[in-house]
């Protein structure tokens, strides 16, 4: 389910795995795709692996987002190496059948490691130099727009999450009614998504990223306090999360205050 992810021994040499998300899965024909940033050499291994290498692989692990059919304008907000979980919940939007209408916003300094295409989509909200687009989603016929600091052509120059600003301030208070956020990315760019949701009172489900060892529960390595009904808790990210309600997990750093800092690293 999107929202998932393995846990992958990226050499025999290399003891511990790295969880990656799923990007995209076709479970009749039995494949699944992740994308990485080589960072390290445990995922410098993983890119020197070859066609028709076998790999030791833990998954699918974690609890995933949850659509509702209330919300059906649900903004899709990945930034950096959180980009894959939105590919893959989109796709799972198409593929059920689920009534709504995404709006997909990605944010990267890097450049977009995807075919890019000059969107046909008509984004009235946007000057229409900001026009480029994932050619993948724009193929599946959905809305998206790329942010980045770096200067790339037809992208929107700002943080993501000023350029869902820009969507989120054109639409009047019954389209603004229909919306939820879903959003994967490193740490400061999902507290600057919670803080946006706050401001604008959306409901917000978040992918954490976190270091972990087993992937399974056993290890509690990769806990985090989690806002429940009983109080704080302590929450296991692989096997509790990964995805959780965003207030649940950055409510006492929001306070309604707006936080800039580089989302993308």
């Amino acid at each position: 389910m999107p929202g998932s992810f393995v846990h992958i021994q990226c050499d025999e040499g290399i003891p511990m795995r790295r969880p990656l998300s799923i990007m995209r899965a076709d479970a009749s024909d039995g494949w699944i795709e992740v994308l990485f940033k080589i960072v390290g050499p445990g995922l410098r291994a993983l890119a020197n692996a070859n066609i028709g290498d076998a790999l030791s692989i833990i998954g699918p692990i974690g609890n995933g987002f949850t659509l509702h059919e209330d919300k059906p304008s649900p903004l899709l907000i990945g930034g950096g190496v959180g980009i894959p979980p939105m590919i893959f919940l989109v796709e799972h939007m198409l593929a059920n059948r689920v009534a709504c209408e995404p709006l997909v916003l990605m944010g990267s300094e890097i450049e977009f490691p995807f075919d890019l295409t000059q969107s046909s989509i008509s984004t009235h909200w946007l000057s229409p130099g900001i026009s480029t687009s994932i050619e993948l989603l724009e193929r599946w016929g959905i809305c998206t727009r790329l942010a980045s600091l770096a200067g790339f052509r037809g992208c929107y120059n700002g943080y993501v999450t000023d350029l869902a600003r820009k969507y989120l301030d054109n639409l009047s208070s019954i389209e603004r009614s229909k919306v939820e956020i879903f959003s994967c990315g490193p740490t400061p760019m999902l507290l600057a998504v919670a803080s946006l949701a706050v401001e604008y009172d959306l409901p917000c489900q978040v992918s954490l990223e976190e270091f972990m060892a087993c992937a399974v529960g056993g290890c509690a390595g990769c806990t985090v306090e989690v806002l429940t009904d009983e109080g704080p808790a302590m929450k296991r990210v692989c096997v509790d999360g990964p995805v959780f309600e965003a207030r649940s997990v950055f409510g006492p750093s929001l306070k309604g205050q707006s936080i800039h800092t580089d989302p993308y690293v």
